[in-house]
């Protein structure tokens, strides 16, 4: 794998940063050089990602609301990245920009961005054709797939309770959905391939997160989703939005700001094997959700689920208070 300055580094990445008398030092950036300080923060990284993943729940239940409204899903996301990238650049001002021009892993942030729209891509296309219950239970095969990658390219040490943890976490997502079988399909392929590509942007989005702010990681990645996807209303379809569509459409926005926000802080404190397994509460937010809004009624199974998940997150924060307090 490349580094974020281009050269084949493995997992270690050199980023020069200025101190504060102008002299540039080269850092590791790697777990292990800040694992005591995000061992200390561990319980602060799983606060933010449980409340990005119920925000891009709802984030994700407002954009279904709009596709079943006759919405294009890529004028959908052309909106929501629009309202992120004025945020951003209103929130940030100049100093933001001129470091978006000058940061040093621009094609990391690129490949991300790219990667993660792809992802996008693919869930969507598949949604059209696979039953709910199917298309979770494949999605969540991306915090396996992250767990997985973490070890070779972020050189993190999972421990056994965490590989534990994501294993039952991934249990409760196939109790709640109960799939009954999933055939071989090209949504199928779509799916699994947004999952595997989700979870490769989650490796790259933890090494960018240690190098650059959190408004410059929104910048990059929605602007090159505002590009693709205004293409793709030019050249494809473009549905005009009533006045309560073109509201919801910059809510959209302005909850996948505050969802995004949440999710790259976390990645600060906590490491990707750990957020990993805090994505899997993204399905009762979903069952939650989905009971308020178009009143759908959870199974049994689905309650089932939901203990072994909430069992996951129990064994993962018991497991890291024990290996903070052994430091």
């Amino acid at each position: 794998m490349r580094s974020r300055c281009g050269c084949r580094r493995g997992a270690f990445a050199t980023v020069r940063r200025p101190t504060a008398k102008g002299v540039s030092l080269s850092e590791n950036v790697t777990p292990h050089d800040r694992a005591p300080r995000m061992r200390r923060n561990v319980a602060t990284g799983m606060g933010l990602g449980v409340l990005a993943y119920f925000l891009f729940a709802l984030h994700d239940a407002s954009i279904k609301f709009l596709v079943g409204n006759g919405i294009p899903a890529w004028e959908v996301l052309m909106a929501r990245s629009f309202v992120i990238v004025c945020f951003c650049a209103g929130f940030g001002g100049g100093p933001v920009l001129r470091r978006a021009v000058a940061t040093p892993i621009k094609r990391v942030l690129l490949l991300r961005a790219a990667i993660t729209l792809v992802a996008w891509l693919c869930y969507y296309s598949a949604a059209r054709a696979l039953p709910l219950a199917q298309l979770l239970t494949l999605y969540f095969a991306a915090p396996i797939v992250t767990v997985l990658l973490s070890v070779p390219l972020l050189r993190e040490r999972v421990p056994k309770a965490r590989w534990a943890s994501v294993a039952c976490g991934f249990a409760g997502v196939v109790v709640a959905c109960d799939p009954g079988g999933v055939p071989l399909s090209w949504p199928t392929a779509l799916v699994l391939t947004a999952a595997t590509f989700w979870g490769y942007a989650i490796i790259l989005m933890r090494q960018t997160a240690m190098a650059e702010g959190n408004l410059l990681l929104m910048l990059y990645t929605n602007g090159v989703f505002l590009i693709a996807t205004a293409l793709a209303c030019a050249t494809v379809r473009w549905q005009t939005p009533t006045w309560t569509e073109a509201v919801l459409l910059l809510a959209v926005g302005a909850v996948g700001s505050l969802a995004q926000l949440a999710l790259f802080e976390g990645m600060r404190h906590a490491t990707a094997s750990v957020m990993a397994t805090v994505e899997y509460s993204a399905l009762i937010w979903a069952f939650v959700l989905g009971f308020a809004i178009w009143g759908d009624i959870p199974r049994t199974s689905v309650f089932l689920g939901a203990g072994l998940i909430l069992g996951a997150g129990a064994l993962l924060v018991a497991t890291e208070r024990r290996r903070a307090a052994a430091l």
